[in-house]
């Protein structure tokens, strides 16, 4: 079967958003081996960061995130200089990407300021959820949606109609 994880920096702490993405995870287990991986976010000593700051918070959380990766896992970043793909298309993306003897999908979604360049390098493939900027903790609830959307449209199910 099939793994999808994402990975992602922070924790929600919005009750409708852990409900939201909690339905969606239990109905993905129809079709994959959901996980969430939240790593904690790094702590700025002050307020008003500057850019040096900024880029080790970026680059100590990208540490983690790629310890998170397999060898052999196919990674998504999601980034807003990643391609925008529909439903049908991100569908098109989890079939090929199982078909093709990967056995684990990791989207992974970064800190407040972004995910470093070592992850977007190791990344197969940088996706957008739109050019619009939401919330981490929506932009993770949006993609649990998207990626049970993506399964029901593989399937022919109903909820893509």
């Amino acid at each position: 079967m099939l793994k999808i994880n994402i990975i992602c920096i922070g924790k929600i702490k919005e009750k409708y958003f852990t409900d939201a993405i909690t339905e969606y995870a239990k109905r993905l287990t129809a079709f994959c081996k959901f996980t969430i991986t939240e790593l904690n976010e790094e702590k700025i000593r002050n307020n008003n960061p500057n850019q040096s700051q900024i880029e080790e918070v970026i680059e100590a959380e990208g540490k983690r995130i790629l310890q998170k990766i397999g060898i052999q896992d196919y990674a998504v970043a999601m980034c807003i200089e990643g391609k925008q793909h529909s439903s049908e298309e991100l569908s098109a993306v989890i079939d090929r990407v199982s078909l093709s003897g990967k056995s684990t999908i990791d989207f992974i979604i970064g800190g407040s300021y972004g995910l470093s360049q070592a992850v977007k390098q190791r990344a197969d493939l940088k996706l957008s959820m739109s050019r619009m900027t939401f919330p981490h903790q929506m932009a993770r609830m949006i993609l649990s949606e998207q990626i049970y959307r993506a399964f029901e449209i593989s399937t022919n199910g109903k909820y893509h109609k």
